[in-house]
């Protein structure tokens, strides 16, 4: 009987373990999702402030993309290296 609490705590505490890691690594790759006034919008991993002012750029997080999938939203191909932004369908580095 107590080889079997054993394996029982054994087995629940590498289980918790196993869900925990998943959890930290689902949060790890959450991305924030970054909008113009096109309704253009695309992944962003850092929060830059040199977004011409003319566009309106606007970040949300990533709950907002999930809620506003819709099609009046743009959806723009993602960029390994996110250092610029979305403009009338054309990518535009900084």
């Amino acid at each position: 009987m107590t080889n079997f609490k054993s394996t029982l705590i054994t087995g629940a505490f590498a289980a918790a373990v196993a869900a925990g890691a998943l959890a930290a690594g689902t949060t790890a790759a959450s991305a924030d999702v970054a909008c113009n006034r096109y309704n253009e919008c695309w992944h962003v991993r850092d929060h830059y402030t040199n977004y011409p002012t003319t566009l309106g750029v606007i970040i949300h997080d990533e709950a907002w993309r999930a809620a506003h999938a819709d099609r009046r939203w743009h959806y723009r191909n993602d960029r390994p290296d996110d250092h610029g932004y979305y403009s009338r369908g054309r990518w535009h580095s900084f």
